[in-house]
């Protein structure tokens, strides 16, 4: 009997996804894990997987699509030869007011996201809610400080003139990092700080916390992550965005660490961090960090971070500028120590933020941290 594949969810705020890719033809067997399908949003890309051996019978919607999270996607059975079961259209969205329209097309969904608007409050001009439906409404009711502080919008990027040469498509990663870099060009205005920190008294403490705890690897940089998230609970403002006009802080803290596995570089997830203490955090961390070097992440564990934490030690790097992912307003950049010192330094939002509070946050990071795990006392 055919079995579904349903569409997953990639953020918690969005109910739309874009069907981008196809690995598989319809026909084909396939095994439990195999990569079928790409899904995206303005914020990630994720492939989708089969969830058990057999073969694939056909996708529901073309590619290009927009489809609601929770739909078929495709149907699996156990012979090439099964049917596949008609799905029914996707149903319409009823909004509050008597009238029925279709859901609003993932382009207008982005834009609402952006400008902090209810799809409830826009009259659709036809049977989907537009780009444009949203951008007339929004020229119509926001107000002249609104839109003197709103960004410009940038030009076309000019056709290029190439020397001769191949074209060579972006894989799923690729296409995810040149979203997160579109959004730091042309959302975020971004800034950087850099403070020294005594990298002895931090490698102190992951020795404590090592030999307490019977860890193989040293916790540093799980540690210095976990300070970050006990300090974006203590300051809600370094764990928010910019909605519209208005600054939105995330309910919970969900910790971005970026890890590389050869050339692929990931943004791991470590959710609702701050309800963990420092061991649960660090075993969450670490459970990641394995998933994530051999590549079998997934969306929920690569996606909805809220504030970041990077470092490039392990290439002995000394200053390191990371790019901001979307929708948030700091990450912290780690970096080799060199006679004793190493680098903090922070990407940040300045429309959230400015360099003074950014530069105290480090300058915390860097210090002592109450309740931490303390060196062992020498033994006589």
């Amino acid at each position: 009997m055919p079995t579904a594949i349903l569409t997953p969810r990639v953020n918690n705020n969005d109910d739309l996804v874009r069907f981008s890719r196809t690995y598989v033809e319809p026909g084909a067997g396939v095994r439990k894990g195999d990569i079928i399908a790409e899904i995206e949003t303005d914020k990630a890309s994720v492939t989708v997987e089969a969830e058990a051996d057999g073969y694939l019978l056909g996708f529901v919607h073309a590619v290009g699509e927009t489809i609601p999270v929770g739909s078929t996607l495709a149907w699996m059975g156990s012979d090439p030869r099964e049917a596949v079961p008609e799905e029914a259209a996707p149903a319409e969205i009823a909004v509050t007011g008597g009238a029925a329209r279709g859901a609003p097309t993932l382009k207008a969904s982005l834009l609402l996201a952006r400008l902090g608007l209810n799809a409830v409050d826009i009259p659709a001009s036809g049977e989907r809610l537009t780009a444009e439906d949203v951008l007339r409404f929004a020229d119509r009711h926001r107000s002249p400080a609104a839109a003197d502080n709103a960004p410009a919008a940038r030009s076309p990027e000019p056709a290029l003139e190439l020397a001769p040469g191949r074209r060579v498509p972006l894989d799923v990663v690729e296409r995810g990092m040149l979203r997160t870099v579109r959004w730091h060009r042309d959302s975020a205005v971004a800034g950087y700080v850099e403070v020294d920190v005594d990298t002895a008294a931090w490698d102190a403490r992951a020795a404590a916390f090592q030999q307490r705890h019977g860890l193989l690897m040293s916790p540093l940089l799980p540690l210095l992550a976990y300070r970050l998230v006990e300090l974006a609970r203590e300051t809600p403002k370094i764990n928010s965005t910019i909605a519209g006009d208005a600054r939105h802080e995330y309910s919970a803290v969900n910790l971005g660490f970026t890890i590389q596995s050869g050339s692929r570089l990931a943004l791991l997830s470590v959710r609702d961090a701050g309800s963990m203490d420092a061991k649960a955090f660090v075993d969450a961390l670490s459970a990641l960090m394995r998933r994530g070097m051999k590549n079998r992440l997934t969306a929920d564990e690569t996606s909805d971070v809220t504030i970041s934490f990077s470092s490039m030690a392990r290439w002995q790097v000394r200053r390191h500028v990371p790019v901001l992912p979307p929708f948030t307003a700091l990450i912290v950049a780690h970096t080799h120590e060199r006679n004793g010192v190493a680098a903090l330094g922070a990407s940040y939002d300045h429309r959230v933020l400015t360099g003074g509070e950014v530069a105290a946050i480090l300058n915390r990071l860097a210090g002592p941290a109450p309740g931490q795990d303390a060196a062992p006392e020498p033994t006589a």
